[in-house]
């Protein structure tokens, strides 16, 4: 915050002190600072929440893990430590309610180690470093093999307290004690139930009837024995006999269904677990393409340059069309979370419903995304296309003209002033009509930034007293073109511009000249010399000095050229013709300028009789 606190002042100085194309530029790369700082500040929010989420998480994990690992520690050793199996049938039933007991404190332990596994599993997902994953591993793998351990433990000692229960001579228990587990085991294994939901509740499932089969395997001794058993019991035909055999009968009965139920559940958790790693692996591979699409349209800034607008609109169309893929991806979601919705597992009904609704919600999200880059994309490019078209049509406008100006400038200019003064009329009709296609042009070339030309320092130059023609600027120089459309259309503009004042100055050039003509036609040098004359006695000069200050070389001679040129640089009111008249006027002949006065001389030869000066190269 500080450094960006000290490059807006800085910028806001330089600005100050900026020409306006520097301070735009200046402004320019500030918002590009500024909007990248925001971006960086946003990334930098959002990690810090993901990582005070898995701060929480892993603390969470952390707790319950020794938690659960002090418990089943101290479990363990009290299972090691149990008192040898009774012998008397009072203390086996004694010591098998008490089994029960702990079976039951064991299995209301089973959500805590449940959700601490998952959050184990989640953790493990998301970590990065070798060293933390690893660790994770351990714990995990540790928290599994304790909780296997006692259950093993635990059911190992509740089967051989039922086989104790069994050769006790107590078949009547040993019946009653198979029947009430396989009573509670059946409900659990009907072909109602469901099995079906996230990857990691149906691991959970599968860890928990992988142990329920094993304590069935080890409870088939138990029904082998107890067949036997009831064979040598019922050898006579006793009613007792007849009522052990029923007994066995429909234990068997159960058994068998048992037997089958495990099987299916078995092949349905296996279909479940096939469901639900497909349905996460979809979920996850098609989140993380969206956020690949996203990111190629959130942060790709439109270009202004055509060559860069058409890049980025292939790729835009390559984004579009990996969205179109991803709807497909979207319904195979939708189609397979219905299905595993049909036999899914209370627990995990919210989480499947989620994963639906946010794979839903975020492809919505990044399509109208695209479809809105899309629009302003199209925009540019209607935006760019009629540029263009504007730019083709002022060229073409521009070489009509150019070819019509051409046509015109091959034709002889006219001897009559009318006809000359239509001409002119006609091209400032023409002038004004080019002077309006300027604010066009200025559009047209508005995206071009100027060069920056460094002033030049002008050398100091003898003074003249001729009159320079005042050149034509040239306008749209020093310009970043960045299309050949644009540098043609801003050649030909500058060549038209150009053609267009050289021929209005030569119309006026001529029609000076007719008006000289006209006016040369009643010349009269007494007249032209009386306002001379006039002229000098107004500007209080002397002609001595006048003409003195033409023969710059002081030889008392000077030429026709210099003479008239420096009478038109003057401020004389007289043109060109009447000039060369007046000079051709003025003859040769010399005289001793300085013994007669100027006021009393009254002839026409104001300059030869008068001064005495001889014109320097060809005679008058």
């Amino acid at each position: 915050s500080f450094l960006r606190y000290t490059l807006e002042n800085a910028a806001a100085q330089i600005t100050e002190l900026s020409r306006k194309e520097d301070s735009d530029v200046v402004q320019n790369l500030v918002m590009t600072v500024q909007d990248r700082y925001r971006k960086l500040y946003q990334c930098i929010t959002e990690r810090g929440k993901t990582l005070e989420d898995v701060r929480k998480q892993a603390k969470q994990f952390s707790e319950s893990w020794h938690l659960l690992v002090d418990w089943m520690t101290e479990v363990e050793q009290t299972l090691d430590t149990h008192k040898e199996i009774a012998v008397s049938h009072e203390e086996i039933k004694q010591q098998l309610t008490e089994q029960k007991d702990f079976q039951k404190l064991l299995r209301s332990k089973r959500p805590m180690y449940d959700a601490t596994l998952k959050s184990g599993r989640s953790l493990l997902e998301k970590c990065q470093s070798p060293q933390d994953k690893q660790h994770l591993e351990n714990m995990v793998s540790e928290l599994r093999d304790s909780w296997d351990t006692i259950s093993g433990k635990s059911f190992e000692r509740q089967h051989k307290l039922e086989e104790a229960l069994l050769f006790s001579g107590r078949f009547t228990d040993a019946l009653q004690a198979l029947n009430d587990w396989l009573y509670r085991a059946e409900p659990q294994l009907a072909e109602d139930v469901a099995v079906g939901g996230e990857k990691d509740l149906v691991n959970n499932l599968i860890d928990k009837h992988k142990v329920f089969q094993k304590e069935l395997g080890k409870r088939a001794g138990c029904i082998k024995t107890l067949k036997r058993s009831v064979r040598d019991l019922t050898r006579g035909s006793t009613a007792d006999s007849r009522w052990l055999q029923e007994q066995m009968e429909e234990l068997e009965c159960r058994w068998e269904a048992v037997c089958k139920l495990s099987v299916s559940k078995q092949s349905r958790l296996e279909e479940a677990l096939r469901q639900a790693e497909e349905f996460d692996r979809l979920v996850h591979t098609f989140l993380d393409r969206l956020a690949d699409v996203e990111r190629a349209l959130k942060y790709g800034v439109i270009p202004e340059e055509e060559e860069a607008l058409q890049e980025f609109h292939k790729q835009h169309q390559e984004s579009m069309s990996s969205l179109i893929d991803q709807e497909v991806v979207l319904e195979s979601i939708q189609t397979l979370g219905e299905q595993i919705l049909t036999s899914c597992h209370p627990d995990s009904v919210i989480t499947i419903k989620s994963w639906i609704s946010v794979t839903k919600t975020r492809f919505e999200e990044v399509q109208t995304w695209a479809q809105q880059q899309g629009g302003r994309m199209q925009t540019t490019l209607a935006v760019l296309e009629a540029e263009k078209e504007e730019v083709h049509r002022l060229i073409e406008w521009i070489s009509s003209a150019e070819e019509t100006l051409n046509l015109l400038e091959q034709e002889p200019l006219p001897v009559d002033m009318e006809q000359t003064e239509e001409l002119i009329t006609k091209h400032m009709v023409f002038m004004e009509e080019l002077n309006q296609k300027v604010p066009e042009v200025e559009n047209a070339t508005k995206s071009c930034k100027k060069k920056h030309v460094p002033k030049k320092q002008s050398s100091p130059k003898r003074k003249s007293t001729l009159k320079r023609q005042p050149s034509i600027p040239v306008p749209f120089e020093n310009l970043h073109l960045h299309t050949p459309q644009l540098c043609k259309l801003v050649s030909s503009w500058q060549q038209l511009w150009l053609l267009a004042h050289g021929r209005q100055s030569r119309l006026e050039e001529h029609q000076q000249r007719l008006r000289e003509l006209e006016e040369f036609a009643n010349f009269d040098f007494n007249v032209w010399r009386k306002r001379y004359m006039q002229w000098i006695s107004h500007m209080k000069s002397r002609i001595l000095d006048v003409f003195r200050s033409i023969d710059r070389d002081q030889d008392g001679r000077i030429s026709q050229k210099e003479f008239i040129e420096n009478v038109l640089a003057s401020k004389f009111p007289t043109n060109s013709l009447e000039m060369t008249a007046v000079a051709t006027i003025f003859d040769t002949s010399t005289c001793d300028y300085g013994l007669i006065p100027f006021i009393l001389q009254a002839a026409y030869f104001v300059t030869s009789h008068l001064l005495g000066l001889q014109l320097k190269g060809e005679p008058i």
